[in-house]
């Protein structure tokens, strides 16, 4: 199986998937895990990809732009792939559970969109992710896993 994590801190999800049960199941051949850095997606030399949200409020938001060209670029990377799922990280998405654990083995990738700052613009969300999910209730300093 093959996870593709889109992600503002690839090292991060690099080092908590290369130790313990998941580095094991990784150097075994298992799975595949492979982070994508939304960062590399902007169009501007400071490589921003916050801004405030759209229609106003409070905090920030990360850009929708470099968060679909990075899944543009993933999705072409899983070409051979015929059956994948998009997940988007979010506290406001379905508990995961052991029963959805098990259900998204049926697919041969996972797109995992990891959020940051008071989340991602919802104009992006749409467009990528075939379902919320989240790790639980409580916060994580980065949005990821």
């Amino acid at each position: 199986m093959r996870f593709d994590v889109m992600t503002l801190f690839p090292a991060m999800v690099e080092g908590v998937c290369s130790e313990s049960i998941i580095g094991r199941a990784r150097t075994a051949g298992i799975i595949e895990v492979y982070t994508h850095d939304i960062r590399d997606y902007t169009k501007d030399k400071h490589r921003r990809v916050d801004d405030t949200p759209y229609g106003g409020g409070k905090g920030m938001l990360m850009r929708p732009e470099p968060v679909y060209d990075c899944y543009c670029a993933v999705k072409d990377l899983l070409a051979d792939k015929k059956n994948i799922r998009s997940v988007y990280m979010s506290p406001q998405g379905m508990p995961l559970t052991q029963k959805k654990a098990a259900r998204l083995l049926e697919y041969d990738a996972i797109i995992i969109l990891c959020g940051h700052y008071e989340g991602i613009d919802r104009r992006a969300v749409e467009l990528v992710a075939d379902e919320e999910i989240s790790a639980g209730d409580y916060v994580l300093t980065g949005g990821e896993l």
